[in-house]
């Protein structure tokens, strides 16, 4: 993480904050008014990171791939990346306190650890994903394990032995290990991605528990046992609070902590927070919509909150190739909303040419498909009691055959 911090701080994107700020709100503050990384030399007297990943442009540099062909690349990247070994962390006593975990919004239910990567283990399985953590004392978090996920499925079969699941949470990883540990690839592959985005080779470290992480600035060793807590509220992706649950405690046992560590923080709801939310499903759904026809790009965009809202740029070959890209991208992530299919000459990353789309190659009676009754989003605050919602996708493409009449005129 020092080493993309100083590459971004040449390229004069990383605003250093030398003045002493609070890890209660004041640093989550400035960090929500802008994307630009800024450093902090001085939270609560620890030295910390926000908006690491806040933008596009980051996320290109991290992943060292060009612009225009990042989810083309992605959806054919590998997931063989070499692991390699290369000794044991020093874990000292835990102790929560000594690290500048900030409380980001006046009705959250406290401090909340948002970048930390939760690595597990059960016997041979593996996993690695980011989950909030509500801090609870100085030895103990409220962990967010979705019901289902890979975490939350390790955890029950450990606790169907009458076992405990070791656990060691990273905080201040590289950003394409950040990256890949939020991409949905097969159980247990996370660190071979993870490899593979950083160029075919990842050294990991042993935490003491039979957990294995890459390199951090901060690792917490510890377990998810039986013992249930309420957590919440917190601010999610909606940028609205998340109702309270029972959620599963995480017991930290010891602590590794780098010279001078750098803490990183993810402001909940923010820019970061929807880049790494959104972005790793892209290439999913390009793979998807390459199976029914050419597509060239996918964003999901910002105020869809990174995740709700997918625009799509296809070269429609036959009439019926919109609605069927719209059908591939729901399936390939069910908590799509809206879909717009655009013609290759829209940049699906500037919004301005997608309205003038909508506006002038949309024809409400025949380019509009609208599915009800279908599974959404848990984080939509507009779903139905029953959990489905209504998804729409809209074909933005000029009538099949008559691109003559809508090719826009040029100098």
């Amino acid at each position: 993480m020092r080493n993309f911090i100083e590459i971004m701080r040449e390229r004069g994107l990383v605003t250093d904050i030398t003045e002493p700020c609070s890890s209660v709100f004041e640093a989550p503050k400035m960090a929500s008014s802008t994307s630009k990384i800024l450093f902090f030399h001085n939270v609560d007297g620890k030295k910390a990171v926000m908006n690491l990943t806040a933008d596009r442009e980051s996320l290109v540099v991290a992943l060292d791939i060009p612009s225009h062909e990042l989810v083309k690349t992605l959806a054919t990247k590998k997931m063989d990346g070499r692991l390699h070994e290369k000794g044991a962390l020093f874990i000292g006593p835990p102790d929560l306190t000594k690290i500048p975990i900030m409380h980001h919004y006046p009705k959250d239910a406290g401090r909340y650890i948002t970048a930390g990567v939760v690595f597990s283990r059960y016997h041979e399985e593996f996993n690695a994903s980011i989950h909030r953590m509500l801090v609870l004392d100085n030895t103990r978090l409220a962990a967010r394990l979705v019901e289902g996920r890979h975490t939350d499925n390790l955890h029950k079969k450990a606790l169907s032995n009458g076992e405990v699941l070791p656990v060691a949470i990273a905080i201040g990883l590289h950003p394409a290990v950040i990256f890949a540990c939020c991409t949905r690839v097969p159980p247990g592959k996370e660190l071979n991605y993870a490899s593979e985005l950083m160029g075919g080779d990842l050294w990991l470290y042993d935490c003491g528990n039979g957990v294995l992480v890459p390199d951090a600035e901060i690792v917490l060793v510890g377990y998810i046992g039986k013992e249930n807590v309420p957590e919440g509220p917190f601010v999610d992706i909606t940028g609205t609070y998340d109702s309270v649950r029972e959620q599963p405690v995480i017991t930290i046992t010891g602590m590794f902590m780098k010279e001078g560590c750098i803490y990183h923080g993810i402001l909940p709801g923010a820019d970061e927070h929807k880049v790494l939310m959104g972005a790793p499903y892209e290439p999913k759904i390009y793979s998807a919509v390459a199976g029914v026809t050419e597509v060239k790009n996918v964003v999901l965009t910002k105020g869809g909150c990174g995740y709700l809202h997918a625009v799509i740029q296809i070269k429609k070959r036959t009439p019926g190739d919109p609605k069927n890209a719209i059908m591939a991208a729901f399936a390939a992530h069910t908590s799509l909303k809206h879909v717009v299919i655009v013609d290759d000459d829209i940049n699906p990353l500037e919004m301005d040419e997608v309205e003038y789309a909508l506006a002038t190659r949309v024809r409400g009676d025949t380019d509009l498909m609208v599915i009800t009754g279908v599974r959404g989003s848990s984080l939509d605050p507009v779903q139905c009691e029953d959990g489905t919602n209504v998804k729409i996708g809209v074909d933005a493409t000029y009538p099949f055959g008559r691109e003559t009449e809508f090719r826009k005129a040029e100098w």
